[in-house]
């Protein structure tokens, strides 16, 4: 099983993926569109493959092309965990929003 399909990875809107909950995360202006196959991946999917291109371009084991190509890959994942974590930062405020305006207090 790969890491992108394992149940582990596999988020509903209940559990916090940011592609069903609230608005769709859109590319910054100027920005492209991630791959299809980056743009579907968990956050912890997205990390361990991040984490692996590190460790292969660090290794520098790869020429020049491979390791431009891992580079370039890199920063796409590293912009998938963005959108997770910057979803997840987006979620936080709104649910400490919402108790604080059930409480009746404001800061």
């Amino acid at each position: 099983m790969t890491p992108s399909t394992s149940p582990e990875n596999d988020l509903t809107a209940a559990e916090g993926d940011p592609s069903t909950v609230g608005p769709a995360v859109t590319p910054v202006e100027g920005e492209q569109q991630l791959p299809a196959d980056i743009a579907e991946l968990s956050y912890e999917a997205a990390r361990d493959q991040l984490v692996d291109v590190v460790r292969r371009l660090e290794s520098g084991q790869g020429g020049l092309e491979d390791s431009i190509g891992l580079w370039e890959r890199g920063e796409m994942l590293a912009r998938r965990c963005q959108q997770w974590l910057d979803g997840a930062r987006e979620r936080l405020d709104d649910a400490v929003a919402a108790r604080r305006s059930e409480d009746g207090t404001t800061r």
